[in-house]
């Protein structure tokens, strides 16, 4: 068990929407899957009184505020995204919960989440999300960089392929987080 002070730890959950969510070749485990073990893990957070953070990514109907990197083609959407694409998965959000929308990877940059979390004395981030090494693995080197305590909840996140989930939980986040199951943390009052 990992013990964390309620008073001073936020869940960030990243890119839990429906567009996100339904795509098909998602590993090791299904957007469904995800989106169900952070939904329970934002209502123990909520019990505990502790914040959650709801981030979506979003892009004007032109995309003129997506970024224009010639080698980054996720970030290039091409044609139109459906209507429900930002859309919050089913039964995710709650009137208590702190909503950033981001344009990029990272949940960081361009939007008020340090604001938000530094405002409510946070010191520990719970990350957790879609995709593991895409935005769960930029907002957790920001958050690193913020200052923040890093925790990964690994059965709440999920990439691409296996490959790449794996190279990331096993490689690259250990050296910003402590990667935990999401049953495994304790929210202490």
């Amino acid at each position: 068990m990992l013990a964390l002070p309620a008073s001073t730890t936020a869940l960030v959950l990243i890119d839990l929407q429906q567009g996100i969510t339904s795509m098909p070749a998602l590993a090791p485990r299904s957007g469904a899957e995800v989106a169900a073990v952070g939904t329970r893990l934002a209502a123990r957070f909520r019990t505990a009184g502790a914040p959650v953070v709801l981030v979506n990514v979003a892009f004007a109907a032109d995309f003129g505020d997506a970024l224009k990197q010639p080698v980054d083609k996720v970030a290039h959407p091409r044609g139109e995204l459906p209507a429900n694409f930002s859309t919050l998965v089913e039964g995710l959000a709650h009137a208590s919960d702190i909503l950033v929308t981001k344009h990029q990877w990272g949940a960081f940059y361009g939007t008020d989440l340090d604001v938000q979390l530094r405002r409510r004395n946070v010191k520990t981030v719970v990350l957790a999300g879609i995709a593991t090494n895409f935005g769960v693995e930029s907002t957790a080197r920001q958050a690193y960089e913020h200052g923040y305590e890093v925790v990964i909840a690994e059965n709440a996140t999920t990439s691409v392929s296996d490959a790449m989930h794996a190279f990331a939980v096993n490689n690259i986040l250990p050296l910003l987080a402590r990667v935990v199951q999401a049953d495994d943390i304790d929210l202490k009052q």
